[in-house]
């Protein structure tokens, strides 16, 4: 269980608010590039981390991020005019720039309000499909991710954007938890578990395909520069007379990034907070080998397809307790969950406690080793900011941060799997 406090500390993202200091120590993803297709596009309002911004491109192609209302009358800018150098208050004519400058203010002649007044600005930065604001002081910005994916052609990569209304720490511990994948999702990950027997699911491309149906796994969970990661470690039957077990290795990286495991697949997922109870989940799906594969199948097995749970226009989950989450009970005689697909279940389960769960009341066991650490890890960089520290992971090197799902003799070191891990040096 968690505390009451800890679990305020833990949920709360607003200007000033602890663990939203955190963030704004990171590069985030925000939207998708594709919002803003164009130069001189129209702006788009959205909200991150509690704070109501405004994205844009300005006529020759440069990201804006900018607090949306004006500092004149405190109308949106989202309405204004966008130009060459900056966006434009339609109320006034009040014109800033990129970095929050006032540059013209035509109802007045009177140059010190240019001169005293500042919009609030951020940096945002376009890649791999998707745009990343950095929040944090000037002076401890840190270098720019490099996840492993920017460096694959963006036609091979699904980069998708769903908003949904419950705090991002349960739809991220929905994430780092992995006892979960073989009973939520039991139709993938164990086929014929009706009937009592286990089918290998064959698809390399699904995440919830397990090696085995083990359903209580063994964690060993290490801490990492980038934060720390698992491996959930199942039994499987002797090849050639050698002990094998299977094992998933999921990393947890700072803030609040998984990456999920299939066979050929890899899906990082961002649970940027929108405020204290929505979560934008921003993922980025890709080959191992970089290599293109069907997208449309790739959405289908995840249930975003169904417009009953989903906005296509907005990108919102809309899953709610009125259409219980899209549950079909009916079909519960052959299928485990009612529920179609694989996104869908674990939104249905991070949704139904309401928009922020009371950890203090819960009951963990051991197979909920990693939910603890991603909480600690979250607490303790809090802390550190606190005191002047910087937090956990916040200059890791990204690079070959990668999650595996191998069959491996039982007497090899599971860390092998994954090279591109460096241990944290405290």
């Amino acid at each position: 269980m968690l505390s009451k406090a800890d679990n305020e500390l833990l949920c709360r993202v607003g200007p000033g608010a602890p663990a939203g200091e955190v963030f704004r120590r990171f590069w985030n993803p925000v939207m998708l590039a594709e919002d803003l297709p164009s130069p001189g596009c129209q702006p788009v309002r959205l909200r991150i981390l509690g704070e109501q911004l405004v994205a844009f491109r300005d006529n020759t192609g440069r990201l804006g991020l900018l607090e949306e209302w004006c500092l004149h009358r405190r109308v949106s800018l989202a309405l204004g005019r966008v130009e060459d150098d900056g966006i434009r208050c339609l109320y006034h004519g009040w014109k800033f720039g990129l970095d929050g400058t006032v540059h013209e203010t035509p109802n007045t002649k009177d140059v010190r309000v240019r001169q005293r007044l500042r919009a609030r600005a951020y940096q945002a930065r376009e890649a791999g499909g998707l745009i990343w604001a950095y929040m944090g002081p000037a002076d401890k910005e840190p270098p720019f991710p490099k996840w492993r994916f920017l460096s694959i052609p963006r036609e091979n990569l699904k980069v998708v954007r769903l908003d949904s209304g419950s705090n991002y720490m349960q739809v991220l511990e929905g994430g780092a938890d992995t006892s979960h994948v073989g009973i939520l999702h039991s139709d993938f990950a164990r086929p014929g578990w009706m009937d009592g027997q286990f089918n290998v699911n064959t698809d390399e491309e699904n995440p919830a395909a397990l090696a085995t149906a083990e359903l209580a796994p063994e964690l060993d969970v290490e801490d990492t520069e980038f934060g720390f990661h698992y491996a959930a470690i199942r039994a499987l039957p002797p090849e050639g007379g050698k002990a094998m077990h299977n094992i998933r290795i999921v990393p947890i990286v700072m803030p609040s990034t998984r990456i999920i495991p299939a066979r050929a697949l890899q899906t990082v997922l961002f649970e940027v907070p929108i405020d204290d109870e929505n979560t934008r989940t921003i993922s980025v799906g890709y080959r191992t080998d970089g290599a293109g594969f069907d997208m449309s199948r790739y959405e289908e097995l995840r249930g975003r397809t169904n417009p009953m749970l989903v906005d296509f226009v907005n990108r919102r989950y809309i899953g709610t307790w009125e259409n219980r989450f899209g549950q079909d009970r009916s079909a519960m005689k052959d299928n485990w969950s009612g529920i179609p697909g694989v996104v869908m279940e674990d939104l249905a389960m991070s949704m139904s406690p309401g928009p922020i769960v009371d950890r203090s009341t819960e009951h963990l066991v051991g197979a909920d080793a990693a939910i603890v650490r991603a909480r600690r890890q979250l607490l303790d960089s809090v802390r550190r900011l606190q005191a002047g520290q910087d937090p956990i992971g916040v200059r890791a090197d990204l690079a070959g941060v990668m999650a595996c799902d191998e069959n491996l003799p039982v007497d090899s070191r599971w860390q092998e799997l994954a090279p591109g891990h460096h241990a944290r040096q405290e």
